[in-house]
């Protein structure tokens, strides 16, 4: 009942960690029925292009064998060996091209599926392979009944046609075992040509069903709960809750600098006590004013403490100040369209200035 729960509250598509995850792991959709229908793929190709030029040579031999068996002395070791050596070629030269398709294509059939990667949690030791009662449920599990279903299919569904495809071959079969080798040979390829389409036909016909199937099971094996789906965004954003106090610290960090930067300020413009900038001006480092300082309510009342402590002339300026504080950033050099404005306040810093050097 709890597995049922489970399944049901599974109802959001896994995400890519989730998918690589699970890849890593060796844990991808993989068709049985593909490589199945590229071997007997392989097997029909052999039979069409290979075989008949291989079973000619194959029957001149067994005939030569049969018919006139004085060609071939077998009274050393030696002899025999050579019988044996030529057979051996024969059938290789018969055979071979059959097993290079089988491995090139069993290949392909994987690799279409899935790229090879190594994966060691395929072969790690697990008791649940050899539990008789995991066996037992995989076996009577979804999955395992639709292995079953695949296998029954094919089972009856060839088992029925190559009956009807084969019952007017039966008395030509019968008549061709009297015959000479290379006629027997031949009339074997025909007889398998026609049984491997007909396993070809059915076998495409589940590996295609079989593939769909498979990515289907796996995506739904992967799908992820809302909860998982949150934990998983946490581990990859982070915390938000850690994440907020990390911006507030952050935050608290670069207001202490700000408020350490006002004793270097040229003068600081406010609006009575919303708005405060904080600017600083001097001719060998830049070209214009700089905003060293900038804050609203309790940070302007702040800048203006301390400027008003460090002796830095604090202009009034209201439309000035709030135009400043929305427009410049700290640590900016601020826009041409402040220079007038900002240019006849310095003028005054410095006539300030100059006087009070001639009054001392």
């Amino acid at each position: 009942m709890a597995d049922d729960e489970d399944k049901d509250s599974k109802t959001e598509s896994p995400t890519e960690k989730k998918l690589r995850d699970a890849a890593e792991k060796g844990n991808v959709p993989f068709s049985r029925e593909a490589p199945i229908f590229a071997s007997t793929a392989a097997i029909f190709l052999y039979l069409l292009f290979f075989a008949p030029n291989g079973v000619s040579h194959m029957g001149e031999i067994l005939r030569d064998l049969f018919e006139q068996p004085d060609q071939w002395k077998l009274e050393t070791g030696p002899d025999v060996i050579s019988l044996f050596v030529r057979l051996g070629w024969a059938m290789a030269a018969l055979l071979g091209p059959a097993f290079i398709l089988f491995i090139i294509f069993g290949l392909g059939a994987s690799i279409f599926q899935n790229l090879p990667q190594p994966v060691l949690e395929r072969i790690r030791p697990q008791f649940s392979r050899i539990s008789i009662v995991k066996g037992w449920n995989r076996i009577f599990s979804g999955p395992g009944l639709v292995e079953f279903g695949k296998s029954l299919f094919k089972i009856v569904i060839v088992s029925i046609i190559m009956f009807f495809v084969l019952r007017s071959e039966f008395f030509h079969s019968i008549d061709s075992m009297f015959s000479d080798p290379q006629t027997i040979l031949v009339n074997v390829t025909a007889v398998l040509k026609k049984i491997v389409i007909v396993i070809l036909l059915a076998t495409a016909t589940v590996a295609i069903i079989d593939l769909f199937w498979t990515r289907h099971h796996w995506f739904s094996q992967l799908r992820m709960t809302k909860h998982e789906v949150k934990e998983e965004y946490k581990q990859a954003q982070g915390d938000p809750a850690v994440k907020s106090r990390q911006r507030s610290v952050a935050r608290d960090r670069a207001r202490r600098r700000m408020i350490n930067n006002v004793p270097r300020a040229t003068l600081v413009i406010a609006n009575p006590t919303h708005f405060a900038v904080a600017l600083r001006y001097v001719r060998e480092e830049n070209d214009a004013p700089v905003v060293v300082a900038k804050g609203q309510d309790l940070i302007a009342l702040k800048i203006r403490e301390i400027a008003e402590k460090s002796g830095i002339p604090v202009f009034e300026d209201p439309p000035l100040a709030r135009s400043m504080f929305a427009q410049v950033s700290v640590d900016s050099v601020i826009p041409s369209v402040f220079y007038k404005a900002v240019a006849e306040l310095i003028h005054r810093v410095y006539a300030a200035q100059q006087n009070n050097k001639r009054v001392r």
